[in-house]
């Protein structure tokens, strides 16, 4: 293994990183990690960028993450059924004032002429996690853009969590203006921003492009994503040129200063402190599991003033506008740059046009999983039908709505117990994932005049699980976890081919595998636990590998007005756009969705997936 080494000349240090076990000599990989992109000058203050170094930069470890709870598990390895001795030893130390570094993956012999497309992972987790974290290592992922011929950086990065990167009330707000910082909370969105702004004046030496940074992000980092896009500062200076939002869990209601500051004097009680110092003086360890609902705080400058309107039902599909008129060129492409990197071979498919939209209407990748409220599944576990009737009723305030609402779930308190748990999960499912994700994807295509926006749906199973499930399509891109055996490589071509168990004869596109015996077709008892084997786990992720990479390189990863599926068992391909009837409940969110509103929809989302309280709920 050697040791690469980098002298950044605007920098003026040499950092020093290392080379992952996953880099081979047809495919070489450089890593440098932790690199702390800025400072934080005291608790509840905004970041500042770093812009001076040592002479020398160790970047051969991570470097610490943001305080949080310490867990045996985090939710995507309990999603991923991965057991504990399989799971990568990581100690990674928490600081809540080092914790702004970042991690980058990139192909060896890179120059600064380089210029390939960068690639920012923006982590989920809500409270917890960090990029840092083993299943989001980048080697996998960028051994297989050299290997294709469309070399990408991909970068990791750590921002504050929690009450730490969210805190937002009054008292804090004034003491923000004496800083003279504009703005109050948010910081660990502000904390991200900086990473970007960090990619935009440095990255260049490192090879990667600063005009061709792609955000990408699942779960509440992909609605981060969604909060950087609706921000003012994207429409005065973006900072990206494209973003990627998987299954993002975003609330499309957001708490004001007043509402984060009622949320913090609670938190403030509990710990029997009334002014903001002695908030700032307490052991970050104390901190850590309080707050953690917190998240984007509405606080009058971080956000454009229509940002509401984005997850707001408009009918009108033909009145296409463009908030900005002037359509600006996207940079030039880096493939024609790049040529000087050794290893490229020429593209084995028809490279196809570059779109152009103006620079602060940002080509998306946009979708959802099938099952994205496992991610709750255990709160939901507790609820029993007449609870759950009882809940709804309270949180409509109105006898009809909630009614339609049980009604289009087949929820009542006659609802059998062994299936009143499914019902709530595609109820919280809908409401705060899939329902907000179709909103803000028909809202983002209308801004950009009906184009620039290309629809997904990851409906593969997890290889462990053998369903489909949050965070699955992680499992898929990073390539990182372990796989169970059915779905390791072995010497053997597969011999069975499942078909899904949806219909999609209605397009002429569809690619059907067949093998010398025969397709045989699973029992529909079967379907609920597929197992996934290596044909079917490789087919979806070389697919989403290079849908993502070549989006990257500023290319239509598929028809605009084709819907992308991944999965069932091993399906990809473009499908027409009515396959949502099959497969998302879409007629039911109009009958029982809309009546509603985003607000009160998102209020039963957020309080059925916290499961019932302790008390009467129980009954």
């Amino acid at each position: 293994m050697s040791s690469p080494k980098l002298y950044h000349t605007a920098l003026k240090s040499t950092f020093c990183g290392n080379e992952p076990v996953s880099s081979t000599p047809d495919a070489q990989i450089h890593q440098y990690l932790g690199i702390q992109y800025a400072t934080v000058p005291a608790r509840f203050r905004q970041s500042k960028l770093r812009i001076s170094y040592p002479p020398i930069t160790d970047a051969t470890a991570h470097g610490p993450i943001c305080p949080q709870v310490r867990v045996g598990k985090t939710a995507e390895e309990l999603l991923f059924g991965i057991s504990a001795d399989e799971i990568p030893q990581q100690n990674l130390k928490h600081d809540e004032f080092e914790c702004l570094n970042l991690n980058i993956t990139c192909p060896a012999g890179l120059t600064p002429h380089s210029r390939i497309p960068v690639m920012l992972w923006v982590h989920g987790g809500g409270h917890r996690g960090s990029g840092s974290h083993w299943v989001y290592d980048g080697a996998p992922m960028v051994r297989k853009s050299i290997e294709s011929g469309t070399p990408i950086m991909l970068v990791t990065f750590n921002f504050r969590l929690g009450l730490f990167g969210f805190a937002a009330s009054p008292i804090i707000r004034d003491d923000n203006k004496l800083a003279g910082e504009e703005g109050t909370g948010n910081y660990g969105l502000r904390d991200q921003r900086q990473a970007m702004d960090w990619l935009h004046h440095y990255i260049g030496d490192f090879g990667g492009d600063p005009n061709n940074i792609t955000l990408f992000g699942s779960s509440t980092g992909a609605a981060d994503i969604i909060c950087h896009l609706l921000s003012r500062a994207n429409e005065t200076q973006p900072l990206f040129q494209r973003a990627i939002i998987q299954s993002a869990v975003f609330e499309p209601i957001l708490p004001d200063i007043p509402t984060a500051g009622w949320h913090l004097s609670r938190v403030m009680s509990t710990l029997q402190i009334s002014q903001i110092d002695s908030l700032r003086a307490i052991e970050a360890d104390k901190l850590v599991g309080l707050g953690h609902t917190l998240r984007a705080i509405d606080d009058g400058f971080f956000f454009r003033d229509d940002w509401k309107s984005h997850f707001e039902i408009h009918h009108h599909h033909h009145h296409h506008h463009m908030r900005n008129k002037t359509l600006l060129p996207h940079p030039p492409s880096s493939r024609s740059r790049s040529r000087s990197f050794r290893s490229l071979r020429s593209p084995s498919r028809t490279r196809t046009p570059r779109l152009q939209l103006p620079s602060t209407l940002q080509p998306l990748i946009i979708g959802d999983s099938a099952s994205d409220s496992l991610l709750w599944s255990r709160p939901i576990s507790m609820w029993t039908p007449n609870a759950v009737v009882r809940r709804v009723k309270a949180i409509c305030q109105s006898l009809n709505k909630a009614s339609n609402l049980l009604r289009a779930y087949d929820i009542s308190s006659y609802t059998p117990d062994d299936e009143i748990v499914d019902r709530v999960l595609d109820l919280v499912n809908d409401a705060r994932i899939a329902w907000p994700t179709e909103c803000f994807n028909e809202n983002a295509k209308r801004e950009r005049g009906g184009h620039g926006v290309w629809r997904y749906v990851f409906d593969q199973e997890g290889p462990s699980r053998g369903l489909p499930h949050h965070a699955a399509d992680l499992i898929y891109l990073f390539d990182t976890t372990p796989l169970p055996a059915s779905a390791r490589p072995s010497s053997t071509e597969p011999e069975v081919f499942y078909d899904g168990p949806f219909d999609c004869s209605d397009d002429e596109d569809v690619e059907v595998v067949k093998y010398d015996n025969g397709a045989r077709y699973i029992e529909e008892s079967q379907w609920e636990t597929a197992v996934v084997d290596e044909y079917s786990y490789a087919r979806v992720r070389d697919a989403i590998n290079e849908r993502w990479i070549a989006f990257a390189y500023g290319e239509a990863p598929w028809k605009e007005d084709k819907v992308f599926v991944f999965g069932p068992e091993g399906e990809t391909g473009e499908r027409s756009s009515g396959i949502f009837e099959g497969r998302r409940r879409k007629q039911m969110w109009k009958e029982a969705f809309e009546p509603l509103g985003p607000q009160l929809v998102q209020k039963v989302g957020v309080e059925l997936s916290r499961g019932p309280s302790l008390g009467a709920d129980r009954a």
